[in-house]
């Protein structure tokens, strides 16, 4: 269902959201009928807590949301979410007790915690709708949580109905919601045009591998995003093992996460110039698979040693990466779920990021707190260079040592981003482990957000 707040209603109950140790003095206001009840039912506006209050005649009247402490709140995202959950079908006002400083990301939570991923199965959470509280920007906050919806359902669905032509239909239909001109080039066209790292990664899929180019806007800033897209990813020749393997249709959530920002920026109509490069590949198994110690020629003309086909994101991100850079935007940002040396240093909740410069680095920090949207900066090492270079080839796809995966990743990446000085690469996971207020077990949107708020001060906008 449309994840959207509700009409302003008269029949809509209210919602007084408490903190605990706050509950007596708003009793203290109430009729006795109201504080026996909440007493005997024991509400101590314990985080996530909630409690639905009878009328006279046993219909419900108004319902209270327990707001926890401040150490609590530190440790959950979306606090109403918790709460909502609890309260039932209904149309519902909060009426007091919801710190305006908070009211964009518990009413953001609020519409999240109705997102249920349905394409195969019913799972649309039993949570009542909410009028947008006063104050907020209503149809800005619409807008993000279509693009989480957007972002989470794509990365849900499996590589059988997810595939490289899918994801590309998927950006098609994006497209022609918003306007925005596509261009895909597919197969043996990806040689003809200079895209060799894309095509050898994904020439032994079933499914031809493709880059996904869309444009939107003809004025403003030049912003490109690029997002990996690979659909399913066996590892290659070196095969993940099956414990490896089980998530891997989740391996194309950069591409999911960049549509998901695109559809932000298109909706909000940001006056700038977007454009969003996929690369979507299958890294699957055949007799033309590339191989361990295959040298490869990438657009940019630098050669890669392969030294593990299971490192092959960061293969086809270099020739999306260096086409991007080709055009010199004002800035380019890459998002992909590449190491899992990026989980071990932050775990799944945390998107690690590098920038190229402080006033991106510091842009994206500052709008990540205010989104509710945690990120966590990395740094591009300049001595590791050297970890990436084997000598036989410009470069390494995967550095022996197994020490800072993750940094030698995006050093790799940032070889093939020479000509725009401002840019930014999210190493995210893309799925949310465990259910948790307002973000269902799968896939996940991570840094879109904090991407978005950081925008109007990047590019002037």
């Amino acid at each position: 269902m449309p994840l959207e707040f509700a009409p302003n209603s008269a029949d809509a109950l209210d919602l007084h959201v408490i903190a605990k140790g706050e509950v007596e003095d708003w009793l203290a206001g109430q009729p006795d009928r109201v504080r026996n009840w909440v007493t005997a039912q024991g509400f101590d506006g314990a985080l996530g807590a909630s409690l639905v209050i009878p009328d006279a005649n046993g219909h419900p009247e108004m319902a209270l949301a327990g707001y926890g402490t401040p150490d609590a709140r530190r440790r959950t995202r979306y606090v109403l979410a918790a709460a909502a959950v609890g309260l039932g079908r209904g149309t519902w006002r909060i009426a007091s007790g919801l710190p305006a400083e908070d009211a964009e990301v518990e009413a953001l939570g609020w519409l999240l915690a109705g997102y249920g991923f349905s394409k195969y199965a019913d799972q649309t959470p039993k949570v009542g709708s909410l009028i947008a509280p006063e104050g907020v920007d209503a149809a800005r906050i619409e807008v993000l949580a279509a693009a989480e919806a957007r972002t989470r359902d794509l990365i849900n669905i499996p590589t059988e109905h997810m595939g490289p032509a899918d994801l590309e239909q998927a950006a098609r239909d994006l497209a022609a919601e918003h306007g925005a001109k596509i261009d895909v080039t597919v197969g043996e066209d990806l040689l003809t045009n200079n895209f060799p790292m894309i095509h050898t990664v994904g020439r032994a899929s079933a499914s031809a591998p493709r880059l996904i180019d869309m444009r939107w806007g003809d004025s403003g800033p030049k912003l490109t995003l690029v997002g990996k897209g690979v659909c399913f990813d066996t590892g290659g020749l070196n095969l993940k093992p099956g414990s490896s393997m089980g998530l891997m249709k989740k391996d194309m959530g950069g591409a999911a996460n960049v549509l998901g920002l695109a559809h932000a920026i298109m909706a909000l109509g940001l006056p700038l110039q977007l454009r969003v490069l996929v690369p979507a590949v299958e890294n699957s198994v055949s007799s033309n698979s590339f191989r361990p110690q295959d040298i490869l020629t990438s657009r940019k003309g630098l050669t890669v040693e392969i030294n593990n086909t299971d490192a092959e994101g960061r293969l086809v991100l270099a020739d999306a990466l260096a086409l991007a850079d080709e055009d010199k935007p004002d800035l380019v940002i890459s998002m992909a779920t590449l190491t899992g040396a990026a989980r071990v240093a932050v775990g799944p909740d945390l998107a690690p990021y590098f920038a190229t410069t402080p006033e991106l680095a510091n842009a994206v920090a500052t709008a990540a707190v205010t989104a509710a949207d945690p990120v966590w900066q990395m740094p591009f090492h300049d001595p590791y260079e050297k970890m990436i270079e084997p000598g036989i080839a410009d470069l390494d796809n995967a550095p022996a040592g197994g020490f800072a995966g993750a940094i030698t990743a995006a050093l790799f990446l940032r070889r093939f981003v020479t000509d725009t000085p401002r840019y930014a690469h999210f190493d995210i996971y893309g799925w949310q482990p465990a259910a948790a207020p307002g973000r269902t077990k799968g896939g996940a949107m991570q840094g879109v957000r904090a991407i978005l708020g950081a925008l109007p001060e990047l590019l002037d906008l």
